[in-house]
């Protein structure tokens, strides 16, 4: 189980760029170039993970309208083949991201999977049920999201 932003992609030039400010049509754009480039470490376990045939899921608090970007994004940058991309759709844009992210991996784990790691930069990534059997949450400086 992975997040995207901060976790799978660096998105530190947008960052800088952006001031260390959030300015949604700033970042909005930065998604829709699909530049980010991937945190390496996150890159190496998900291709250890598909070397040993486990399924790799991300679940991300985009909104569905940026999927062409994230999927083109997220293939670029060498994560080429996951069992499955959850991004929020409109009705679940105000969905705290805790209850948004541990309904998605119900999800998963109703449609049979086990889920063995859940990585993220933000405590919001990992909270709720079903839990991780191992849950790791990476350094982010720049933003929470509670």
């Amino acid at each position: 189980m992975l997040d995207i932003d901060e976790t799978a992609f660096s998105n530190y030039a947008e960052i800088v760029q952006a001031d260390f400010a959030y300015d949604p049509a700033a970042w909005n754009r930065w998604v829709e170039e699909a530049a980010a480039p991937a945190i390496p470490g996150t890159l190496r376990l998900f291709r250890e993970a598909e070397q040993l045939n486990v399924a790799v899921f991300f679940i991300s608090g985009r909104p569905e309208d940026q999927r062409p970007a994230t999927e083109r994004n997220l293939r670029s940058q060498g994560y080429t083949e996951w069992a499955g991309l959850t991004l929020r759709s409109e009705a679940e844009a105000e969905t705290p991201t805790t209850q948004y992210k541990s309904a998605e991996r119900q999800k998963i784990v109703a449609a049979g999977y086990t889920i063995a790691v859940n990585l993220g930069d933000q405590m919001s990534d990992l909270n709720g049920t079903p839990q991780a059997e191992v849950s790791v949450k990476l350094a982010d400086p720049f933003y929470y999201i509670p």
